[in-house]
Parts: structure tokens; C-alpha cells; sequence
């Protein structure tokens, strides 16, 4: 895989205007995934966004490889997410509060993504106003809910994006989408498939396009134990930037 970087003055199209694009739920730290990082700067990369997770959060300091990996991003034209952690509800609105601050002031991110984001319509509320304190830190923010599974609707509008799919493709090609998210158009959700194979890399791609998924991450890489499927690029990433890039037919 050779190591691309971006000419200068050159800038990531991304996707084509509501067409199918990348999410990237949260790549290994730079130093450990170099070329994944400077994969994502190629010109004609199909990229919505991706998230930067330093150590489960911002970290506690600065962190100049990680300043330096969104920066390039950044410049390239691409959007940089900030991981906080919510644990299902867990976290408490100061913690991420706080998270949220260090990205923007470390790293200049352009929005964040609510990692383990609560689905049910009890937690909908203080998802909202950790949601709008956010939006308060700077214009055009974008926030995506890594729900991982169809939460309750009404989150559609507390958020851009929502997480409806993040799992196995044991899982992933069996999946049923939920009635009411035939309400809204493609860009709002998102799906995160890990185990696709190369062979069933076109079918993954079909079952998002039905189930209305804007934004997708398809990898070969496997969870198991502490193993983290998202860490590093598939080994076909050649073939699924040509393939979401230039669309598949229906």
C-alpha cells in the first residue's frame, strides 16, 4: 500500500453531493497507523468524517502527532470528529463538556462523535443538552450519535447523523431496517460493518443503499477479544474507495 499524501493546494472532493461516503468510526493513534491516516488525504477519497480518539477521549495533554494527523486532514478538505465517550449514558454532562473543549482547542475539530450514545426516548433529553452545548462551540459543527443500533426516533433531531448499524456482517446481512427511518434521507445515518469479505464486499454495499445508509465503513478486520476491528484500513481499501466513490448501481 503506498504511502499517499496530498499535493499542495489539491483538496478532498469526498463524496458525490448525496452520494455514499465514508465514516470512519476511529483509526489506531498515527504513530501505529501511519498510512491509514495519510490514506485519507488521497484526493478522491469518498470521506464524510473521521474520528479522532487520542485515548478514549482528548487525552490529558496535547498530543503533536495526533495535532499534525488533523491538520493534514483538515487541510485536505476532510472533517475531523472528536471521540467522547458517552457509555451509554454514563458520562457525565461536565466530563463531556470538558472532552469536548480539549478537542477544539487541541485540535480543531469539526464536530464530535457521541461514542455508545443511549437509544431510548428516557435519555433523549440530556442527549439534547449535551447536543446543544456542544453546537455552542463553534458554527457548523458537525454531531454524529454512535447509537450502534436504532435508537427511538425522536434523536433524528437532536443530531446530523445517527449510528443505526455498528457490528458484525454475520450480524450486518441479516439486519432489518427500522419503519421510520424510510422518513428521512440517506445522509442521516450511518452503518459500521466489520468481518465484510472481499466477496461480499458489492453485497455489503447493495444492503446499504436499501436500507437508506449515507455514510458506511465496511472492513475485513474482526473484533474479537481486544482486538479493535476499526483500528487499521481494510486489506481491500483500494477496491471499496473505487467502489463507494463511484457508486453502484441499484
Amino acid at each position: 500500500m503506498p504511502h499517499l499524501t496530498t499535493p499542495p493546494g489539491a483538496r478532498l472532493p469526498g463524496a458525490r453531493a448525496g452520494g455514499m461516503g465514508f465514516g470512519i468510526p476511529g483509526y489506531a493513534h498515527p504513530l501505529l497507523a501511519p498510512v491509514e491516516w495519510a490514506e485519507l488525504t488521497r484526493p478522491g477519497t469518498p470521506l464524510h468524517w473521521a474520528v479522532l480518539n487520542v485515548t478514549d477521549g482528548p487525552g490529558g495533554r496535547p498530543d503533536p502527532h495526533c495535532t499534525e494527523a488533523a491538520a493534514r486532514l483538515r487541510e485536505a478538505g476532510g472533517t475531523v470528529l472528536g471521540h467522547l465517550a458517552m457509555r451509554n449514558g454514563k458520562r457525565s454532562f461536565g466530563e463531556l463538556v470538558s472532552d469536548a473543549h480539549r478537542f477544539r482547542d487541541w485540535y480543531r475539530v469539526g464536530g464530535f462523535y457521541l461514542a455508545d450514545a443511549p437509544a431510548d426516548r428516557g435519555e433523549l433529553e440530556a442527549v439534547r443538552r449535551v447536543v446543544d452545548t456542544l453546537r455552542g462551540l463553534g458554527d457548523g459543527l458537525r454531531i454524529v450519535l454512535g447509537h450502534g443500533t436504532h435508537p427511538y426516533a425522536g434523536y433524528t433531531d437532536a443530531a446530523d447523523q445517527l449510528v443505526t448499524f455498528s457490528g458484525a456482517w454475520a450480524d450486518y446481512r441479516w439486519s432489518q431496517v427500522a419503519e421510520w427511518t424510510s422518513e428521512h434521507p440517506p445522509e442521516r445515518f450511518c452503518h459500521l460493518v466489520h468481518g465484510v469479505p472481499r466477496t461480499h464486499l458489492e453485497e455489503a454495499v447493495r444492503i446499504a443503499r436499501w436500507q437508506g445508509a449515507g455514510t458506511v465503513w465496511f472492513t475485513d478486520r474482526r473484533g474479537a477479544g481486544d482486538r479493535d476491528p476499526w483500528a487499521s484500513m481494510p486489506a481491500y481499501w483500494d477496491e471499496i474507495v473505487s467502489r463507494i466513490g463511484l457508486g453502484v448501481s441499484e
